[in-house]
């Protein structure tokens, strides 16, 4: 099958990473792929050498005609059977197909990661949601239901020679470690975790990524003082390294619609402690395969970390429940499998052929 994905993107940020797993595991599974995108200095490299054909657009806002016009050329030239459109921006610049067109019909299926206003939907044909609440909400909103389909993200365990050094980072080998993993800004709340961190003596607390609240960051571990057990990472591509370096991860969101990083702990055999967002709320069985919290409740989520660290008969049994989770709903080849499976059948519904 002939795929056209479509994003903008951000710099960095989890939609932006499990766009481009999903394009590299689509393109391994021999299915045939081509990427518009904007120009990232990280994704365009990854999916070039991952042997993936890639268009860069500016994707701009409402005065922008020529990513509109870039992308119907793109569309014509590679005739593809789906264009699988992330998010709202990519969306509003798809074309639905036509037969003036004079190209074989193709589909126009949105991924949607977030609960987005459907004005920017107006030439989705088909959409795809990575919560069942999202979906919920699509079809509140008009969408009809046979229209949508919740799918779940995959997380990719990639293999690695060995851990991330804790020397690297000024870390003691038998110090409590917790691993905290997204785009650094206000609805991850990464500022709750560091005070609550701040006020367990002996935890240190690695955070990978980027984004607009990293000086605001350093600056709150800088007033409190944690600054040897508190380390900024930046943004990492080496997430398995980190994860099998690390006792607990921690999902401490304020706002998640989803959050691919508690799949991430499952598939790499990690307790996790999670808050209690949107997201993690509607997969994360509590005290079963994960800890939850209530959102900004720092008491709370300090009880869960010390809960974890001195009960090594529950961590291992989260452990044992997450992987189950993982290997039963979020694989790689299940999510493959729930895509393709409803690309062909949506063409057939539309009468285009399988």
């Amino acid at each position: 099958m002939k795929i056209l994905q479509v994003m903008a993107g951000a710099e960095h940020g989890g939609a932006e990473t499990a766009f481009v797993d999903m394009c590299i595991a689509l393109h391994e599974a021999g299915e045939t792929i081509e990427v518009v995108t904007r120009l990232n200095e990280l994704r365009v490299p990854q999916l070039k050498n991952a042997g993936i054909p890639v268009h860069t657009l500016p994707f701009g806002g409402k005065i922008d005609v020529f990513s509109h016009w870039r992308l119907l050329k793109i569309i014509k030239k590679f005739q593809p059977h789906i264009v699988q459109t992330w998010m709202s921006r990519a969306s509003a610049h798809a074309t639905q197909w036509s037969e003036s067109m004079g190209i074989p019909p193709y589909l126009v299926v949105s991924r949607l990661g977030g609960y987005y206003k459907l004005k920017y939907f107006k030439n989705t044909d088909y959409f795809t949601t990575i919560t069942p609440a999202i979906r919920t909400y699509l079809v509140e909103q008009g969408v009809p239901e046979n229209k949508v389909r919740h799918i779940n993200n995959f997380a990719e365990v990639e293999k690695i020679s060995a851990p991330v050094s804790r020397g690297d980072f000024e870390t003691p080998t038998d110090a409590p470690l917790l691993l905290s993993l997204g785009r650094l800004h206000e609805s991850k709340a990464f500022d709750t975790l560091i005070k609550a961190v701040a006020e367990l003596p002996g935890f240190y607390l690695w955070i990978a990524g980027d984004g607009p609240d990293h000086d605001a960051l350093k600056n709150l571990i800088n007033r409190l003082g944690v600054g040897h057990r508190v380390k900024l990472l930046g943004w990492r591509d080496d997430r398995a390294a980190l994860f099998q370096a690390c006792d607990i991860c921690v999902f401490p969101s304020r706002y998640e619609p989803f959050g691919t990083v508690f799949v991430q702990a499952w598939a790499q055999n990690k307790p996790l402690v999670a808050s209690d967002a949107d997201g993690p709320r509607q997969f994360v069985r509590n005290g079963e395969d994960g800890l939850l919290f209530p959102v900004d409740d720092i008491e709370s989520l300090k009880k869960c970390l010390k809960r974890l660290i001195e009960n090594e008969h529950l961590a291992k049994r989260l452990v044992e429940h997450g992987q189950a989770r993982y290997l039963a709903e979020f694989t790689k080849q299940k999510t493959l499998e729930a895509y393709l499976g409803y690309y062909h059948e949506i063409r057939t519904a539309a009468g285009f052929g399988a």
